[in-house]
């Protein structure tokens, strides 16, 4: 939500060198459990220094990948690119941490990333429930659309439960953004977010790729926390970079409307992964208040994950574990890819990945058109 609130300044090209000492002094500070991150509102992915090179997919469990993947495509027509089915694989069964894991995946190429399902065959039988508003977890990702060819309306024709009220998307500012929450046919949320160029005016936000026909595209990976500072100085040191802005947002009766909350308040973090289209948003619920994590999610459990996608995997696996990332396994060779799944400091389940082939179609720099 609210990718209004995005800045638009000139990314500045900080030196190589100036940014490991910023990365280093981030990792002391981290260590002290003090605050590692200020507000840059020039920040971006790339001015790590590390080998991150921005989100790579939004991953999605599902209990019925046929049912889940119709609804999908039906809402964004995204193409299908592979599906298959795994058993009896070792990389597999160290990857998940699961001994005699057995999966299908199915995999949706978006304008800016990819949009991974997958069934897990222990998961078939499991409960469906509605993904809670306040969280705690990545509780939600966000499919844009320009507002003439709205989202809102072909998630709602595809069979989307809207949890936002109203009988369309909430106009939360006036300024040609509209918004709502609505959830899948399995319970995993997700925000719709329809902006309206002509109210927007000078903004440039409108991507190349409509020109080409992609109308619906991808853009966030949203985690909900019980404590916003302190996930926000998790990620800073880990990914070594700042985040670029951050709001708190009590008394807006439109907010009211687009999370079905009275009275809601709350606290949001940005990091933008991209210089357009791609950003991470770190919320934190003050009433009602999030409620701190139970545990580590399982990483076969039914619901989100992401995948950050990296130049070089065995040395961010290292610096990561030495930074105090929880890894599942060591980095697995999964047929074209180089994968290993982690746990942050809230429980959330992320992927590092890197391609075999550089140079493939499914890379961020080929994906981000």
């Amino acid at each position: 939500m609210m990718n209004f609130l995005l800045s638009h300044n000139t990314v500045r090209n900080e030196s190589r060198s100036w940014c490991s000492l910023l990365l280093a002094v981030s990792i002391v500070l981290f260590a002290a459990q003090a605050s590692a991150y200020e507000i840059d509102p020039d920040a971006t992915l790339h001015d790590s220094p590390t080998s991150l090179m921005g989100v790579n997919h939004i991953g999605l469990s599902v209990r019925d990948l046929d049912a889940s993947l119709a609804f999908y495509q039906a809402a964004t027509e995204f193409k299908l690119v592979r599906r298959e089915v795994v058993r009896n694989n070792a990389a597999a069964d160290n990857l998940f941490g699961r001994a005699n894991v057995e999966y299908e995946i199915a995999v949706l190429e978006a304008p800016n990333m990819l949009f991974e399902l997958i069934e897990f065959s222990h998961n078939r039988d499991l409960p469906i429930s509605n993904m809670p508003v306040q969280g705690p977890g990545m509780t939600h990702t966000c499919f844009q659309s320009p507002a003439h060819v709205s989202g809102y309306g072909k998630f709602k024709r595809a069979g989307a439960q809207m949890l936002s009220r109203g009988d369309g998307p909430v106009d939360l500012l006036g300024q040609g953004v509209t918004y709502a929450y609505g959830y899948d046919p399995e319970g995993n949320m997700l925000e719709l977010e329809q902006l309206d160029f002509a109210r927007l005016g000078g903004d440039t936000r409108s991507p190349e790729w409509i020109a080409q026909g992609f109308d619906i595209w991808m853009t966030q990976v949203a985690l909900v926390t019980h404590d916003i500072e302190r996930l926000t100085d998790y990620y800073s040191t880990i990914m070594g970079f700042n985040p670029y802005r951050t709001a708190d947002i009590e008394g807006r009766p439109t907010f009211d409307d687009a999370t079905d909350i009275d009275n809601v308040s709350l606290r949001v973090m940005f990091f933008r992964m991209a210089q357009t289209r791609k950003s991470m948003e770190f919320w934190e619920y003050v009433n009602p208040a999030t409620p701190a994590p139970a545990g580590k999610r399982a990483v076969t459990a039914p619901g989100y994950s992401y995948s950050l996608e990296v130049g070089d995997i065995q040395a961010e696996y290292q610096r990561m574990s030495d930074l105090g990332v929880e890894f599942v396994s060591e980095p697995v060779l999964l047929g074209d890819y180089w994968q290993v799944y982690a746990h942050d400091i809230d429980g959330n389940v992320f992927a590092l990945r890197q391609w075999e082939d550089p140079n493939s179609p499914w890379s961020v720099p080929n994906l981000e058109l």
